[in-house]
């Protein structure tokens, strides 16, 4: 009889191990746009410091429009959204053929629930530079975009089982077809000028402590 009921406890036990992730996992839903890709110049407006004389350069600029909804109606905000970004561009290296990989993860934090908010990705002047070799910004340099919403940790279930991408449907990066770049940065909003520009518009960066 007890060995009956210390089987029962294990199995039990062992169920809820398995069903809590299923539960988190259906928590959220995303609505994820597609990635749109722009060039945009340094800010020139300094406020009242001393004036410099410079010509701003191009960034590009990636973002993605996106909208957290959660089954718990209660739920007003998600204390944490990590988004893992892949960018796939011409290799710069001239003698090489395919194309490089750029990787970029930005947690987000008090992302508001029901609302379109951004999140967004740059490449700065000089990386631009030395990607397409001008400072030009050209999207033909860029073959795709995509990546992956966690929301408090946890991939949200949608149609698109929490991944966007600018081209296809699939998760391209994981193909092992394109070589891992690290020398070109990819930056988020807090890590450039424009920082403090759009403060609205975008999902709140988590700062490290």
């Amino acid at each position: 009889m007890k060995h009956t009921n210390i089987r029962n406890i294990i199995t039990a036990a062992f169920v809820a191990a398995v069903l809590a992730p299923c539960a988190a996992l259906a928590q959220y839903t995303v609505d994820i746009d597609k990635p749109k890709v722009e060039d945009i110049q340094s800010p020139n407006n300094a406020g009242n410091v001393a004036k410099k004389s410079f010509k701003p350069k191009d960034w590009m600029e990636i973002e993605v429009k996106f909208k957290i909804e959660s089954k718990d109606k209660d739920k007003k905000f998600a204390d944490k959204v990590t988004v893992k970004w892949y960018v796939a561009a011409k290799n710069p290296d001239k003698n090489a053929k395919g194309y490089i990989l750029l990787e970029k993860e930005v947690t987000h934090v008090n992302v508001p629930i029901g609302e379109d908010v951004y999140t967004s990705i740059y490449l700065s002047p000089n990386s631009v530079m030395r990607l397409t070799g001008s400072d030009n910004v050209s999207k033909s340099d860029i073959k795709n975009v995509g990546g992956v919403f966690l929301v408090d940790g946890q991939k949200p279930v949608d149609k698109k089982k929490g991944f966007f991408s600018l081209e296809g449907s699939k998760v391209w990066w994981n193909s092992g077809q394109l070589s891992r770049y690290d020398k070109i940065p990819l930056l988020n909003k807090a890590e450039t000028p424009f920082k403090f520009l759009w403060w609205d518009r975008f999902a709140e960066i988590e700062v490290e402590r």
